[in-house]
């Protein structure tokens, strides 16, 4: 239990700053939806689609290769290897798409708006150069540091976003402040529009490279062909994972105007509602607060523990990581009614809340997916994770092709969760076969079946009340929580409760 609780511990740390972080960046959306319509996001979501996929690419899960072969005294060369690699590779690829920006923004339907398209091959290339950095904070335990980059980055950016979209532009509209409006005219361009979201990523990813100065100061350039080739033959399939994994995470986007049918949606154009779903699918990520914050703790974690195979260690993690993703997921579905008032400022947005549970079960599975996948990685089976996330992504595509068209948006959440579910099946059935894991299956099934039944049968009674409604589900959620604790008695019940409280000691 001690290894467990040290995971914990660091999955907490991260937890946290995660937690806040996202707090933080969600508000995000609440300026996004605030200053435009659902049509001038479009390209925003769209773009940034791509950009997740991209990230992988500029990448190519040379973080994860670190951990595997950064030991010992090898850890600097190993440090300035990869770092040289991704620094040359990602001023090629981002040289590759400010060159050919114009018929790049030509092919994807946004023509003379190749200024986004430059301003995000930077953002990648800096991503990308500084996720080695942040996998080194990781792996010497410099929670502090790499909290705080990453905390800092959130702050400016939302800073920058509040500037240019509730300060700068509603003053250049005329709102307030009106004997300003001729200055912020001046410096407020319009046809940027949205673009001002890009434009405040870059800054804030600029600003990043200061809370890393130390960790570019002991670098040299170093680069060995055959220590490369290496890193390569470990990294390149999780690289191929990867990407079927964001791509099978953001193509229903991709789709999602192409298929719908004209008319779908009553006095809504294609364009509307991929922003509707685009934007409303951002309240799914809380779930990916939890997933995030373990995998960030778990890679350094498990590849440094000498007993890393241990079944009983992988079967408890697994137990404990579903009940907190199944506790987000109750606690996020049972407060839609306020939250989307919350989070998305104009009423259009509210069209698509009812994805949300679908999505967030979705991502349940997928960080399920995640902590199956434990054992690929540490067994040098890499291969398995890659045709294992393909396969989830074929089930994506054709999903969405047939589901589309027939349910709308709820399409893509559907095919969403059919995909991830798909690959952790998969992914535990090759898991026992090759390394057995002794998982607590009826545990799961009961957790994730229960918090369901609540799920439904509490969207089923709708109180139009806020004051009313908020009692009543704090009210069944607490119940759940209780439901927790009766049953885990023995784990989270501590000893000295059970001295001074004997009746704990009968729970069943």
């Amino acid at each position: 239990m001690s290894i467990i609780k040290k995971l914990a511990s660091e999955t907490a740390s991260y937890g946290i700053s995660t937690i806040l972080g996202r707090s933080l960046n969600f508000l995000l959306v609440f300026i996004h939806t605030r200053a435009f319509m659902p049509e001038e996001l479009g390209i925003n979501i769209k773009l940034y689609s791509w950009v997740a996929i991209a990230n992988i690419v500029y990448t190519y899960s040379m973080e994860t290769a670190f951990f595997r072969f950064a030991k010992g005294d090898d850890k600097t060369k190993i440090y300035n290897l990869t770092l040289s690699a991704i620094i040359s590779t990602s001023i090629v690829f981002s040289g590759i798409l400010i060159i050919f920006s114009t018929p790049i923004m030509k092919f994807l339907g946004y023509p003379q708006k190749e200024q986004f398209l430059i301003w995000l091959a930077i953002i990648l290339a800096m991503d990308a150069i500084v996720a080695i950095p942040f996998a080194r904070l990781r792996q010497e335990k410099q929670t502090k540091r790499f909290v705080t980059a990453k905390i800092s980055n959130i702050l400016i950016n939302v800073f920058l976003n509040i500037f240019f979209l509730l300060g700068l532009k509603n003053i250049a509209d005329g709102e307030y402040l009106h004997s300003l409006q001729p200055l912020a005219q001046k410096f407020y361009n319009p046809s940027i529009g949205a673009g001002y979201i890009f434009l405040a990523n870059l800054i804030a990813n600029a600003c990043t490279f200061f809370f890393l100065i130390p960790y570019f100061k002991d670098f040299k350039f170093y680069f060995n062909k055959i220590e490369f080739k290496n890193l390569w033959v470990y990294a390149y399939p999780l690289m191929i994972m990867g990407l079927a994994s964001t791509y099978n995470l953001v193509f229903d986007r991709t789709l999602l105007e192409n298929l719908l049918p004209d008319h779908f949606y009553p006095n809504r154009t294609s364009e509307q509602a991929l922003g509707i779903y685009g934007n409303v699918y951002k309240l799914s990520v809380f779930m990916s607060l939890a997933i995030q914050a373990f995998k960030y703790a778990a890679e350094p974690f498990f590849f440094s523990q000498t007993d890393k195979n241990s079944p009983k260690m992988l079967a408890d993690v697994m137990k404990w990581f579903i009940i907190i993703c199944v506790i987000f997921w109750l606690g996020i579905c049972l407060n839609l009614d306020w939250l989307k008032t919350m989070f998305l400022k104009k009423a259009i947005y509210w069209e698509g809340i009812a994805v949300v549970p679908i999505l967030l079960l979705a991502n349940l599975f997928l960080g399920i997916y995640y902590n199956l996948s434990v054992w690929f990685k540490l067994n040098d089976k890499t291969h398995y994770g890659t045709m294992i996330t393909f396969m989830g992504l074929v089930i994506t595509v054709i999903c969405n092709y047939f589901l589309i068209p027939q349910i709308g948006y709820m399409g893509c959440a559907v095919a969403f969760m059919i995909s991830c579910f798909s690959m952790m099946v998969v992914c535990y059935y090759f898991g026992q076969k090759y390394a057995p894991v002794p998982y607590h299956i009826n545990s799961a099934l009961g957790y994730i079946v229960s918090a369901g039944i609540l799920i439904y049968f509490s969207g089923k009674i709708h109180i139009s009340n806020l004051w009313i409604a908020l009692p009543y589900h704090i009210l069944i959620f607490g119940i759940y929580l209780v439901g927790i604790i009766v049953v885990e008695h023995e784990r989270v019940i501590p000893q000295r409760f059970k001295q001074k409280y004997p009746f704990l000691n009968n729970l069943k």
